[in-house]
């Protein structure tokens, strides 16, 4: 675990639970792509910096989900690295709370204020406004967080953030954390696309063709909408469908689980109302939803 890896002439990444990639721009100075989960990970980036005689030029930041931001804290106030994203990504980083909160509906409790959810906080400025290395390139990737991004090194390698998921977490866990369905799947078209070197998603092996996985992703996907219709053929409300979709998939509920999974099942939810397929309305005090037409499978 935290393995330097290089894949190609000047572009590298470290082997992790979320994949940190790097830049090589010279052979002093690197460019971090995303840092890890906690200050832990910041000291064992900056111990691989030490030891390569690398000066952090700065921090690319994919989006703001905690395992993604956690080393930024040490390492900007160790270095003095500067950190860049997007702008509704860069108000997490800089407010962590923002991310328990948004995901809870609330203020979050104790147990929610965890670094799992919550990292802590650093300075970020807007990826616009980097000085990035030559060549390097930032595209969105919407759907799994706010305003997500890729980065592909002049190396014409692609780092993909969160924006698939490997096989084994999707049949472990099912259900992959989304905010915007409708742009997941626009992101889902958008990778299939793309011809590169290697694609490094964060939590899937480096490969070399991203388009099966892509598909396991969006089969995935459209398994999870195809329960929903299924389930919601009688009225159900919320915590009801979240009951069972837990049972569904023998997941585990906790705390952390609880808000992310729930989460996401409204975020399907919203996306199959806005599509036409369910509807909400409100009866003896609840919010039900409903499957509008008969069922038929999700292309």
């Amino acid at each position: 675990m935290y393995e330097l890896i290089q894949v190609a002439e000047n572009t590298f990444y470290i082997n992790c639970p979320s994949k940190i990639g790097i830049y090589r721009v010279s052979k002093e100075a690197v460019w971090l792509i995303d840092s890890g989960n906690d200050k832990d990970a910041g000291r064992k980036i900056q111990k691989i910096l030490d030891q390569q005689g690398w000066r952090l030029n700065g921090i690319i930041n994919t989006h703001s989900n905690a395992d993604h931001i956690g080393g930024n804290t040490l390492l900007q106030s160790r270095l003095g690295c500067p950190i860049y994203s997007t702008p509704m990504e860069n108000a997490v980083i800089e407010s962590p709370i923002l991310e328990p909160s948004f995901l809870y509906g609330g203020y979050p409790f104790q147990k929610l204020r965890s670094k799992f959810l919550m990292a802590t906080p650093s300075k970020a400025q807007d990826i616009s406004l980097a000085s990035l290395p030559e060549g390097m390139e930032i595209f969105p990737l919407g759907g799994h967080f706010w305003q997500m991004i890729g980065v592909k090194t002049p190396d014409n390698v692609y780092f993909l953030a969160d924006s698939v998921f490997s096989e084994m977490i999707l049949e472990k866990y099912h259900i992959s954390f989304n905010y915007d369905v409708a742009a997941y799947f626009i992101t889902l078209d958008f990778l299939e696309t793309l011809e590169g070197a290697l694609f490094i998603p964060a939590h899937a092996e480096p490969m070399e063709d991203i388009r099966p996985l892509v598909e396991i992703n969006r089969r995935k996907a459209n398994e999870i909408l195809q329960e929903l219709l299924n389930l919601c053929a009688a009225p159900k409300f919320f915590e009801e469908l979240l009951h069972l979709i837990f049972e569904k998939y023998a997941l585990t509920m906790d705390y952390a689980q609880y808000v992310l999974v729930g989460s996401t099942i409204r975020s399907y939810l919203s996306f199959l109302y806005d599509t036409g397929k369910v509807e909400a309305f409100v009866e003896n005090n609840y919010l039900y939803w409903k499957t509008t037409t008969p069922v038929s499978p999700m292309e």
